[in-house]
């Protein structure tokens, strides 16, 4: 791995590791339990179109577990490892395809994040009334994919400027 490389994974990690910082410091009105406006998927989404989906893996993987040990503790780590698996997953299959947008991938990365966590905490609380929740969290995680979508579209646009 060349030295700019490594430089790019750590600055991209600590990135989104300090977009979930923030994003626990914004005080949102909770309409649905467990609800985020996945700021830190915003450096994911940049990372799987900048370097690659391994690096955007990698990154991930990273954010959730320090983040996870830092802030969450562990039923906050399985949940929030369960959505970005599940959301960088198909993420990456969608970017293949070259038939959806930034735009697309990330909107589709949000409701895949959401559909993770609630299927992990269905399982872990045995309660599958937790499924009443997932039209309310399909809704943001399109709302929030767009947003994200269109930052990291506007970022990597930047990116390719200057780099």
């Amino acid at each position: 791995m060349q030295g700019k490389q490594v430089a790019y994974y750590g600055l991209f990690a600590a990135l989104a590791i300090l977009m979930g910082y923030v994003e626990m410091l914004i005080p949102i009105p909770l309409l649905v339990p467990g609800m985020k406006l996945g700021l830190a998927n915003v450096i994911v989404v940049i990372v799987l179109y900048f370097m690659d989906a391994r690096a955007a893996f990698f990154i991930s993987l990273v954010r959730v577990l320090l983040s996870g040990l830092l802030f969450a503790g562990f039923a906050g780590l399985l949940y929030s490892l369960a959505g970005a698996l599940f959301s960088l997953g198909v993420m990456t299959l969608l970017k293949k395809t070259d038939k959806f947008s930034i735009i697309g991938v990330s909107v589709a990365g949000g409701v895949f994040h959401n559909i993770g966590q609630i299927l992990v905490a269905a399982l872990v609380v045995e309660n599958i009334k937790l499924m009443y929740y997932l039209p309310f969290l399909l809704f943001f995680g399109v709302a929030t994919g767009i947003i994200i979508g269109v930052v990291a579209r506007m970022t990597l646009g930047y990116l390719n400027r200057r780099l």
